[in-house]
């Protein structure tokens, strides 16, 4: 099923899991899928979160993008990204946003629209898109989050500009506090001849802050600083030999199969690359997050 040799092709898809239930957004997500809630572009058009992602990855210059959702959810998504608005919409539009529109049916056409049949966690939902990957590198992009770049190649385009020079598996990175590491995936290295390019060494979901300041303190930061998994990769197909085995013996964390674990695992067969992320991962998934994400997402850096 899976080539076990790196291919170094260059990068033409990208994943984007949204099959999760948004019950931090209860109750807006009752009548709509968080995926969907709205935010302010940079062009000043209102569109859906997943929309804005998945231009994040076709202007890093990405073909295909998979995204991965609940069965009962694919109409919906097809429905937006696959079919013309209705008539009596279509009558009301100005001719701009008619334009734009016909953009949106051309980025449909790059859409694959792929299942995730049981909530079974984050890792299990990439693991979906492995015959639609097709032993291809690939672009991994959270469902959850959008990313503001402080240059002007985006937070996507810099980590595609990486692999490109290492040619080999790359995860986004931020420098985070210690008092609050304990909610992301962190990451010990060393600095290679960047002071944003780091040879990983370890890769630990959630740690504590003791674990942290033994076993994940990074030269170069300040006592207080270490480095978390921004939520944007670049992945060699080798991934989903690691997640096929760790599901087929069931091998979960806190009752889900995690991306996280995995990675350690394949960073222990395979060099993977950190870069630090000239820009921001902001959060839609929580109440707050997705109002401070609203105010400082469409304003210039």
């Amino acid at each position: 099923m899976f080539n076990s040799e790196p291919n170094n092709k260059p990068v033409k898809k990208a994943i984007i899991p949204a099959a999760g239930f948004g019950t931090r957004m209860f109750p807006a997500t009752k009548g709509l899928k968080k995926e969907f809630f709205p935010i302010i572009d940079k062009d000043g058009l209102a569109k859906p979160i997943i929309l804005v992602i998945v231009e994040e990855a076709i202007q890093a210059g990405i073909e295909e993008v998979g995204i991965v959702v609940q069965p009962t959810d694919r109409e919906l998504f097809e429905s937006f990204f696959k079919h013309p608005p209705k008539p009596e919409l279509w009558n009301k539009l100005s001719e701009e946003r008619r334009e734009y529109s016909n953009y949106l049916q051309t980025i449909g056409e790059r859409i694959t629209i792929l299942t995730q049949t049981e909530p079974e966690g984050y890792g299990h939902a990439v693991f979906c898109a492995a015959d639609w990957v097709n032993n291809q590198p690939f672009l991994l992009l959270l469902g959850d989050h959008i990313y503001r770049s402080e240059l002007e190649i985006n937070c996507a385009g810099q980590l595609l500009e990486i692999y490109k020079q290492v040619q080999q598996s790359v995860i986004g990175l931020r420098v985070t506090p210690g008092n609050i590491i304990h909610h992301y995936g962190c990451v010990a290295g060393t600095f290679q001849q960047s002071e944003k390019i780091l040879s990983l060494t370890q890769i630990y979901e959630k740690p504590s802050l003791d674990y942290a300041l033994t076993h994940l303190r990074v030269e170069g930061l300040d006592d207080n600083q270490f480095l978390t998994i921004f939520g944007l990769y670049v992945l060699e197909a080798q991934i989903f030999e690691i997640l096929a085995a760790q599901i087929q013996a069931n091998k979960r964390d806190k009752g889900e199969f995690q991306l996280t674990s995995c990675l350690e695992i394949f960073r222990q067969q395979q060099p993977i690359t950190g870069y630090i992320v000239k820009g921001q991962c902001l959060d839609t998934g929580l109440p707050e997050a997705y109002r401070q994400t609203m105010i400082e997402f469409g304003s210039r850096v």
